[in-house]
C-alpha cells in the first residue's frame, strides 16, 4: 500500500513541476517552488496546489 501511495505522490510531484516550469512565474519563483516540492514532496505539493503559480491566461489544460 505504501508503494502505491508513494508512486501517486511521485506522479503528482512530477506533474506539479512540469506545470511550474510552464507557468508565467519568474525564474526565481519557479526555482523556489520546485525546491519546495523536491524537499517536502507531500507538503510542497499541497502548498503549490493552494498558492502556486497559475497557468498563463488562455493556456489552461
Amino acid at each position: 500500500m505504501e508503494f502505491i501511495f508513494g508512486l501517486i505522490i511521485l506522479v503528482l510531484d512530477i506533474y506539479a513541476i512540469v506545470r511550474i516550469i510552464g507557468s508565467s512565474a519568474s525564474t526565481g519563483a519557479k526555482i523556489v517552488w520546485v525546491l519546495l516540492i523536491l524537499i517536502l514532496p507531500l507538503v510542497g505539493l499541497l502548498i503549490w496546489w493552494l498558492a502556486g503559480p497559475k497557468d498563463r491566461a488562455g493556456a489552461g489544460v
